[in-house]
């Protein structure tokens, strides 16, 4: 017998909406059960009829989790009324979103998939996991720059020190960073805080799942092996 599921873990399950999301559309009304409005707490049985406004939902038993290598000039939003979101971009046969945000004037990996539970443990700052970029910037690389930006950078406009990340020079322009955490703007924010300006930025990991040589604009899906090994990083870290 299948066992019945909160509301908040189905319709986030079922790729609507991460479970915050979900208690806050409950909150005000808009998921009904079997045509009665739903509660914080209410579970869904098999056979139930779970409306999201006037959409039936139906829980995606298979997960769906694809690597796609997103030009610049697209925006990593589900968001309709922007012309260039990613999901109208990818065009992929069943409902997906993105899992975080890649600047729309940068280029590179994002994750997107239909499962949201997996984009808050990914997402969940505390869990210190690591995205990896290439960084080409106007000026020279040098060792000084390299060593302040690695310690922690103070951004005035978000009252904030950056976490301590990892750097290291690959060209005379550029470098690789490696971030646990995922400000607004952070690499440019960081580099301008030293009269640097990016001219380019790349990101090329998320966690254990890299872009390697997947054309920009094309997407596939993770590998088996790719998806066993994530799963074991995000049970350890909670």
């Amino acid at each position: 017998m299948v066992s019945p599921v909160r509301i908040n873990k189905y319709l986030s399950e079922a790729g609507i909406c991460s479970r915050r999301e979900a208690d806050r559309r409950i909150a005000e009304g808009f998921v009904t059960i079997n045509g009665k409005k739903a509660e914080m707490g209410d579970r869904v049985f098999p056979g139930d009829k779970v409306m999201y406004g006037r959409t039936e939902v139906s829980k995606e038993e298979s997960v769906i989790l694809l690597a796609v290598n997103k030009p610049a000039g697209i925006v990593c939003t589900a968001e309709k009324r922007e012309r260039d979101n990613i999901v109208d971009f990818v065009q992929y046969p069943k409902r997906i979103y993105p899992i975080g945000r890649l600047d729309k004037d940068s280029h590179g990996l994002i994750l997107m998939t239909n499962q949201g539970d997996l984009v808050n443990k990914i997402m969940r700052g505390r869990n210190f996991h690591e995205k990896e970029y290439l960084v080409r910037v106007n000026r020279e690389v040098t060792k000084e720059f390299l060593q302040k930006i690695s310690q922690g950078v103070y951004l005035k406009e978000l009252d904030t020190v950056t976490r301590p990340c990892q750097v290291e020079k690959v060209g005379r322009y550029t470098f690789r960073m490696v971030l646990t955490q995922g400000l607004n703007r952070q690499i440019r924010r960081m580099c301008e805080a030293f009269q640097y300006r990016v001219v380019d930025l790349k990101r090329v990991r998320i966690m254990n799942i890299k872009l390697g040589s997947l054309r920009e604009g094309a997407y596939r899906e993770v590998t088996k092996e790719e998806w066993e090994t994530l799963q074991e990083m995000l049970q350890e870290r909670g």
